[in-house]
């Protein structure tokens, strides 16, 4: 029996494939559609294990499933976009563009020789201007829409990629690519206003439970954080002016003894001027800022704090209550200022003990009671009213709800939902990326550029410096240019879009892949989408999920797909 020749049986019939299009997919109507994805690969330059197993699953399904009958759509192109080949470059003394198209050429001999099922009719690459003028056309539709804005913020600063990044990038107080330190810092930039779509997000999770994987559902779930509550207003004592709080347990509001600010909550500073700790505050802001959001609020880091020298009035008791800056409250959640309940909260029970602080008991355990001066252990579980005026004996969610309307009747809160979800950063300052298509013009302001003029492309003609600084910040030929409204001299956008704006809709382009009226065909979309099956790894549980998710919703209030959700199954 003669062995069987590998090399020659796999050329044979890759070559067999390749010349006749055995894996071109076509709507055809008389089928029943499967459209299997991986997500794409970056370009790096060479596949690993890691991609022969995901794209190794996904091709075996696709097989699969022809072999059923289904009329399958599997397609593959590069996410090519980013810093990595921007820094890869800078170290190569290559350029961008260059290093990109040249680890593409790599990778699909390698793929190809691998004899995977793909439609190579249908590849793209997000660095090409054929793509990412439609993400230019998506950062307009979403402008339109209201759903993009600009304003000067506080935002995650990794100095190593010199560049933003956005909440979902930063793990443990690091830079989710580099692993470099992350730092506060505030300026200017583009924003998509991910929290109109939190309660639609969180509802699209029940949906998809049974057909993604719990943990990615739940790590989402957590992510937007949806939380009821009642906004409360503590006026600041001898001014005008009043401090906003979200509390998940309006019930213990009268043990509200003191209140605590964010370091970086714009108050801060103003409320400690006269009052002689002027110096200590600007002393503790300077030293939190070398702490990283991940150990301010975890259960085991340092809790410190410094009393601003002023006093707010708790809206319920009249009592005047200290008002303190502390580590562990942030600005990036709720208002940026908490009421301090230490009988009913541990964080805030170990720091009253700390700094010699009033504690109160205002939520009693149905059987016993509590002694302020000793007790070691918060109690937050429900209970009944104490101490608490008019409210006293009520308890659970009937407490709850009569202290918020009691607040909105006397005008000084409300009933609300917090999350914990925040719009999505979308400005890099960086080179390797997509244009953001705005001209800022002295007379009209914020200019979007006309459709009919994208993409605004790329320039090629540049040189990066070592540390990799935008060189469209100095380059006059990008950014010297005419407002689109009223033809004076105006200076283009010189950011670039995050890399996840160009993976967060790809697999819609992928349906209507090379036409150029239209980032995709309406009945090419309609007939493809939702893809059936999804493969890609958990790492992207939160980041490129949440966003393709939440660009689809977009999408479909903007009638350009019918289906709610991009994946109708997830394999992680």
């Amino acid at each position: 029996m003669s062995k069987y020749d590998f090399k020659s049986i796999e050329t044979k019939w890759q070559k067999y494939w390749e010349e006749n299009k055995s894996f071109k997919a076509e709507r055809d109507s008389s089928k029943k559609k499967y459209y299997l994805l991986e997500m794409f690969p970056y370009p790096s330059g060479r596949i690993h294990m890691g991609h022969v197993r995901n794209y190794g699953i996904g091709d075996a399904v696709a097989r699969f499933m022809r072999m059923k009958g289904f009329n399958v759509l599997h397609p593959i192109g590069w996410d090519a976009f980013g810093l990595p080949a921007e820094n890869a470059a800078i170290q190569n003394k290559t350029h961008p563009a260059k290093w990109t198209e040249e680890n593409i050429a790599s990778m699909q001999v390698q793929l190809r020789s691998l004899g995977f099922s793909y439609d190579w009719d249908r590849e793209i690459a997000t660095c090409r201007p054929e793509y990412y003028r439609w993400n230019q056309w998506c950062f307009l539709q979403f402008y339109e829409k209201g759903l993009v804005y600009r304003k000067k913020s506080q935002v995650n600063w990794c100095e190593a990629c010199n560049t933003v990044l956005a909440n979902e990038q930063v793990v443990d107080g690091c830079c989710w690519r580099c692993d470099g330190e992350v730092e506060d810092r505030f300026q200017e930039g583009w924003f998509l206003k991910i929290t109109d779509y939190a309660d639609r997000l969180l509802e699209g999770c029940k949906t998809l439970s049974g057909k993604w994987p719990e943990q990615v559902l739940t790590m989402q779930g957590n992510w937007i954080g949806k939380s009821y509550g009642a906004e409360v207003d503590f006026q600041i004592k001898e001014k005008d002016e009043a401090i906003k709080v979200f509390t998940t347990r309006p019930d213990t509001l009268y043990g509200a003894t003191f209140m605590v600010l964010a370091p970086e909550h714009p108050l801060t500073r103003e409320l400690s001027r006269g009052t002689g700790q002027e110096t200590a505050v600007d002393e503790f802001i300077s030293k939190v800022k070398q702490e990283d959001n991940i150990s301010r609020t975890s259960e085991t880091g340092e809790k410190e704090g410094v009393f601003t020298g002023a006093y707010a009035i708790n809206p319920l008791t009249g009592e005047d209550v200290p008002v303190w800056a502390a580590n562990f409250v942030l600005m990036g959640y709720g208002t940026g200022a908490i009421m301090s309940v230490p009988a009913h909260d541990q964080r805030d029970l170990d720091f009253a003990r700390k700094y010699s602080l009033p504690v109160r008991v205002v939520i009693e355990p149905e059987e016993g009671s509590l002694d302020a001066a000793t007790m070691t252990e918060a109690f937050s579980a429900n209970g009944k009213m104490a101490r608490s005026g008019s409210f006293d004996g009520l308890s659970g969610d009937e407490a709850r709800q009569k202290v918020c309307e009691f607040l909105q009747e006397k005008e000084i809160g409300k009933a609300t939902v917090n999350f914990r979800l925040r719009d999505w950063g979308v400005s890099r300052q960086r080179y390797w990326g997509t244009p953001i298509p705005i001209v800022h013009c002295d007379g009209c302001g914020l200019v979007p550029v006309p459709q009919d003029q994208l993409p605004v492309q790329l320039p090629l003609d540049v040189e990066l410096g070592d540390r990799g600084r935008s060189p469209l910040t100095t380059l006059a030929e990008f950014y010297e240019t005419q407002c689109p409204a009223c033809g004076k001299p105006a200076r283009r956008e010189t950011d670039t879009l995050d890399t996840f704006v160009c993976s967060s809709w790809y697999f819609d382009r992928f349906t209507s892949a090379g036409n150029d009226q239209f980032a995709f065909d309406k009945d090419d979309v309609d007939y493809w989408m939702p893809v059936d099956q999804y493969v890609g790894g958990i790492e992207h549980a939160i980041l490129h999920l949440l966003y393709s998710r939440f660009f689809h919703l977009v999408f479909h209030d903007l009638g350009l797909v019918k289906s709610d959700e991009p994946f109708e199954h997830l394999l992680t």
